[in-house]
């Protein structure tokens, strides 16, 4: 017995009922923010699905950052530990250890930091800020918090000194006075240098600021000052008096003890390096200047540029280290910044790609009084952080773990794929690795403090980087942890730009042509598709194997809107062209081919871009399958690329832009559709269109969706993106025939006006395919130009919404259908979404068919079908029937993303093809079959039923019901503001719509009832590089480039917020401090009294009395108890004070049990002795002892 399905009864009576259609759907859901339930029957028919997800499992929590510090500053280490730490101008901190170790801090005020001091051993760091305020941090715990603040009211900090195992902190002033601070209690001492003081009563100027302090290593009682103006003071602590003072003509940079403490070594502003003896302080013991011309004796060495910092390290077994930077001739002027190493009398000079912002040597010991063994430096570039190691006489660099190459060129866009196949990340690594740079070090990299595991989340994650010069990068991103897997470069695809040609071969783009815009990869099938900024598409495929083939390109003419064409003049045409003049035709073209040789050269047919002819050899990775550029058109160059998808199943990719859009067979090298948007909208004969007369002279309207050129990305790198003309003058009124231009295969037919694939003839490796030539009617006298209006921004760039709010209105509610009204529009409409699906193309269909879903910047929704072959082998030789199916849906708003779930409320995924090797002799045989997956949740039966769409635009969200079309939940998500980007993703065996908004919220709402879950206002857009960046992905992961060099990685799950503690790593572990050297008898006896020296006694309040209230101000830092105190009450205070607290009485409890098993081990040798002595004595008399 049949079994009688009365929903599709229903179905069928509701998409017969005029309430029920699309456009009064979305007319009556547009009232107000909020789930709203359109008019008709709807309501009543759909099913109710049980969503899982509620406001409980999403919550905002910033996770890791990854890439390098941005604007470094500052650099410091902790040389038992083994933890670096980066200071920026933003007022951030980044702390890093072994892979896995990576955390971010940030001061609250967003001031510079200056200056990095560790407590070394302690888990502690202290920082400067050019606010003229003193951090303590506690790296105690996963996340550093500050403890303790010192703002500084009437002086400015220059320079900071912590000795080693000492807890009172010397600061140094720009008015040359130095402070002393307590760190545990961060209170000011009142012992104070002054300036006046500690120079000779007789100098009548001012030494300048605090350019360097430090102990002596012979004795800590004895402070070296070094003054701006070339003073250096050897300050006696006890005395208060200085004990000898040295003046040299040159300022001094920086200052550096020998581990004996006899000798120090200065950096000047000539580019010299001299060497004082504490026992000669009238004149340098030796001076130098490494980069200068030698001189005849007598004579000044000549100067050279400043030496912005020295250290002067010692060996055991070999001559000291002198390591410096700059210092280079004058005369040498396009050198790139250099660090200079001194080792006896070789001399290495290491140029840097990047100026030198610090550099540390790392030693062995933290002991300033023992022989230092440096093994490494670490040298902070404004781009860059690299290690040289010091062991190797050739002074190799390590090979960085941390991911300190994203910017390498800047980024352009981003993509985020989490819980992908298991075995992509090991297939792209062992891919990758061969193409590894040689000659690092082979010694493992020094910076390995800190503790990491991987934590319970295990799925592995894959974040895709695209940029300016055309290289995309894979990286894994699981576990917290990033780490580049395969690097592909899509220039090599191209010719090289001649420098004679660049103008005449790419005029979109004044600098990066190659710019990657746009990435779409499917990771099942490993086909991976990109669009660059010059207008050009490649697919490529992945293989194993190498192999030498010419690239296959494929030219495509997307002609222009022809009634944006107007003549100046009223002029008489016939009302259509000659059919017989716009033929197809093939021809091979060169990317530097000119259309007309004259005076006036006007570039038709000709891509921006050359791609190569010759056979190429492709390396083991992705290969280019497949090349496709737009072309020019009567001068004007094609406009950017605005929208991709790919589907590996049907073996189609799909991409549009403001002109329209253009679907390309990839397996068979054809074009299968390329038209304009406008033409979309027809679903009878494309090339019946009726002439009209041109619209009324109107402003044009340029605030709509459009894509944003790298310019408003990266400021700084001037770069401009070639515009379309403007309206010159207003034109008259005329009658303006339409023009029926058409791209289309070169070999294809045409069954009822739609493209069809060719049936016998396909394209040849290197052969080039330029679609139609179609020829134009001339509609404008000889010299008369045409004027051209003024093309959308969709086609170049995008602002933020400072528009009048009137003129978006009018973009959003203008109503479209498939008449010849819908012609009549102020503005271009850009192809915004493209969706690969199996759905219901028209109302009357009762199985679901290939489909492919397009959204406009208008906020239309337009379904195209595709008729694929059946069979495998017809696939490879039949036609590909493509054709609009006349199904219209509408939004406000740009239509930003699309997904379907099933009648069950899954979510479905678009069909792929299992992946194979293309280029595999043994699976290149007649009985292979492609083997396609299309992800039902259920039975195609119960599949085919019904399914429901969703669909997001920059204002509005929308669940319709397929094949009815009718409207079941409407959100609108903004009215004052936009969405940039919208994902539909997977978390928690559910799915939900996430968002991200221009005015800084991030929205997640259910599905398919669209209620909101999540609504935080996260960032605001301060910058478009967010805008272009930020990606959603499944399971609760966002990222975005929050920086030129950062990428910020953030989740939304409540789950992955409360366990982020055991995926961070540990900072601090503990370790115990090497013992220093036994100095030896005579070290003891003639080295100096530094053991003896009580810091407490002479700094404390008792001996030094109390600072000045106005000098500087104690603030309790957030982390400390006077923090919690001070902060709100409730019930997050609460437990932050009890972890506080439980916090420290675990740790006087680790120190009470250590103490306890102290006595313990006495009491038992203390009852031990007596015993024995007891035993010893039991059987004497009393007489006997």
């Amino acid at each position: 017995m049949k079994k009688f399905n009365f929903r599709k009864v229903l179905d069928g009576l509701t998409a017969s009922s005029p309430g029920s259609g699309s456009s009064s759907a979305s007319n009556s859901g547009g009232a107000g923010s909020g789930s709203v339930h359109p008019g008709g029957t709807a309501g009543v028919l759909r099913e109710e699905i049980q969503e899982s997800l509620t406001s409980e499992y999403f919550q905002i929590c910033k996770t890791v950052r990854h890439g390098f510090p941005y604007q470094p500053t500052a650099l410091a280490f902790d040389p038992v530990q083994k933890i670096l730490a980066i200071g920026t101008r933003t007022g951030a901190i980044r702390i890093l250890g072994r892979p896995g170790v990576d955390c971010y801090c940030q001061h609250e005020s967003g001031a510079a930091v200056l200056q990095l001091q560790f407590l070394i051993n302690e888990g502690a760091l202290v920082s400067a800020s050019s606010d003229d305020t003193l951090h303590l941090w506690n790296l105690r715990q996963k996340r550093p918090a500050i403890l303790h603040s010192l703002k500084f009211n009437r002086e400015r900090i220059t320079y900071c000194h912590l000795p080693f195992q000492s807890k009172w902190l010397y600061v140094g002033t720009e008015r040359g006075n130095t402070h002393i601070v307590n760190i545990e209690s961060f209170i000011l001492s009142g012992y104070v240098i002054m300036w006046n003081k500690a120079i000779e009563l007789s100098t009548k100027t001012h030494p300048g600021p605090v350019v360097h302090l430090s102990d002596s290593p012979r004795d800590e009682g004895k402070l070296l000052i070094g003054y701006e103006n070339g003073t250096v003071v050897f300050w006696d602590l006890k005395s208060k008096r200085a004990e000898l003072r040295v003046y040299y003509d040159e300022a001094i940079h920086s200052i550096d003890w020998h581990h004996e403490g006899k000798q120090f070594m200065c950096s000047h502003s000539d580019g010299s390096l001299t060497l004082w003896n504490l026992k000669s302080p009238s004149r340098p013991f030796q001076t130098t200047v490494p980069h200068g011309k030698s001189q005849r004796e007598g004579r000044k060495s000549e100067s050279c540029k400043p030496i912005l910092k020295v250290e002067y390290k010692t060996c055991r077994n070999s001559e000291p280290f002198i390591i410096f930077s700059g210092g280079l001739s004058y005369d040498k002027a396009c050198r790139r910044p250099s660090l200079t190493i001194m080792h006896g009398k070789a001399i290495t000079v290491l140029e840097m790609d990047h100026p030198i912002v610090e550099f540390l040597t790392l030693c062995e010991t933290p002991y300033p009084n023992e022989c230092q063994e440096p093994y490494a430096v670490a040298v902070l570039l404004e781009k860059d952080l690299i290690l040289v190691d010091l062991t190797q006489t050739n002074f190799p660099i390590f090979e960085n773990p941390y991911p300190m190459d994203i910017h390498e060129s800047p980024v352009t866009c981003t993509a985020y794929f989490a819980d992908c196949p298991p075995d992509l990340i090991l297939v792209l690594y062992s891919i990758g690795v061969k193409h590894k740079k040689q000659g690092y070090s082979n010694k493992e990299w020094p910076v390995s403090g800190g503790a990491w595991n991987l934590g319970a989340q295990t799925y592995p994650e894959i974040i895709i980087t695209g940029h300016a010069d055309g290289s995309i990068k894979f990286w894994d991103a699981s576990a917290m942890t990033l780490q580049m897997l395969y690097k592909l470069k899509t220039s090599k695809v191209f010719e090289k730009q001649k420098v004679g040609d660049g103008k005449q071969t790419c005029e979109i783009v004044e600098e990066d042509p190659f710019a990657v815009q746009m990435i779409y990869w499917c990771p099942e099938s490993r086909i991976f598709c990109v669009s660059g900024v010059s207008a050009y598409v490649i697919i490529y495929k992945f293989s194993r194997q190498e192999i030498t083939t010419e690239i296959v390109s494929l030219e495509v003419r997307l002609q222009c809107d022809v009634e944006d064409i107007i003549t100046p003049e009223p002029e008489t045409s016939p009302p259509f062209p000659d059919l017989s003049s716009q033929l197809p035709s093939s021809r091979s073209l060169s990317g530097s081919t000119n259309t007309v040789s004259s005076e006036g050269v006007t570039k038709d047919s000709i891509p921006c871009l050359s791609v190569k002819t010759r056979p190429v050899r492709m390396p083991p990775g992705y290969q280019a399958d497949l090349v496709i550029q737009l072309v020019w058109v009567d001068g004007e160059p094609p406009q950017q690329i605005t929208s991709l998808s790919i589907s590996s199943a049907y073996g189609i990719v799909a991409f549009g832009n403001c002109t329209g859009l253009v679907v390309v067979d990839f397996i068979q090298k054809t074009v299968l559709l390329s038209m304009g948007t406008i033409d979309l909208y027809r679903s009878s004969d494309l090339y019946q269109r009726q002439p009209r007369s041109p619209r009324k002279n109107k402003q044009f309207i340029a605030d709509n969706f459009c894509m944003r050129g790298l310019s408003n990305f990266y400021p700084d790198l001037t770069k401009r993106i070639r515009t379309s003309y403007q309206s010159l003058t207003e034109l008259n009124d005329s009658p303006v025939p339409l023009e029926l231009e058409r791209c289309k295969s070169p070999t294809s037919d045409h069954v009822n006006g739609h493209c069809t694939s060719p049936t016998s003839q396909s394209c040849s490796s290197g052969k080039r395919l330029s679609s139609a030539d179609v020829s134009k009617v001339n509609r404008w006298g000889p010299g008369r130009p045409p004027f051209r209006k003024a093309q959308s921004a969709a086609c170049m760039e995008i602002s933020l919404p400072v528009t009048t709010e009137e003129a978006r209105e009018n973009s959003y509610n203008r109503s479209r259908s498939s008449s010849i009204s819908s012609i009549d529009k102020d503005s271009k409409e850009a192809v915004t979404a493209l969706y690969f699906m199996e759905s219901f193309a028209r109302k009357n269909d009762s199985t679901v068919s290939p489909c492919l879903f397009v959204g406009t910047s208008l906020g239309m929704v337009l379904l195209i079908s595709l008729n694929l072959p059946s069979s495998d082998e017809q696939r490879f030789t039949e036609p590909v029937m493509v054709l609009p199916s006349g199904t219209f849906l509408s939004l406000k708003g740009a239509v930003l993303t699309f997904s379907c779930m099933d009648r069950t409320g899954s979510l479905m995924q678009p069909p792929y093809e299992v992946w194979r090797d293309p280029n595999n002799t043994d699976e290149n045989e007649k009985t292979w079959k492609r083997k396609l997956v299309m992800n039902y949740s259920t039975s195609p039966q119960e599949t085919g039923d019904h399914q429901y769409t969703i669909i997001c635009s920059e204002k509005q969200a929308k669940v319709f019901s397929l094949p009815s079309q009718t409207c079941l939940y409407v959100h609108n998500i903004t009215e004052t503001s936009f969405i940039l980007q919208a994902e539909v993703v997977g978390m928690c065996n559910s799915a939900c719509l996430a968002c991200f908004c221009a005015n800084g919220h991030i929205m997640i709402m259910s599905l398919p009832s669209l209620r909101p879950m999540l609504d935080v206002n996260y960032l605001p857009l301060t910058d478009m590089r967010i805008a272009r960046t930020f990606c959603f992905t499944n399971e609760g992961q966002a990222l975005y480039l929050v920086s030129p060099t950062e990428i910020q990685r953030l989740t939304y799950s409540q789950e992955m917020c409360d366990n982020i503690q055991d995926m961070l790593g540990d900072l601090f572990t503990p370790i115990e401090t090497p013992e220093a050297q036994n100095r030896g008898f005579l070290k003891g006896l003639f080295g100096g009294s530094g053991q003896t020296f009580d810091r407490e006694e002479l700094f404390g309040e008792a001996t030094a009395g109390k600072a000045s209230r106005s000098l500087a101000q104690h603030i309790p830092g957030p982390g400390s108890i006077e923090g919690v105190k001070g902060a709100a009450g409730g019930v997050m205070g609460e437990l932050t004070r009890a972890r506080i607290a439980l916090d420290e009485r675990g740790q006087r409890l680790g120190e009470l049990e250590e103490k306890t098993a102290g006595m313990m081990t006495s009491a038992e040798a203390f009852s031990k002795h007596a015993h024995e002595l007891m035993l010893k004595y039991k059987d004497k008399k009393w007489y006997q002892f």
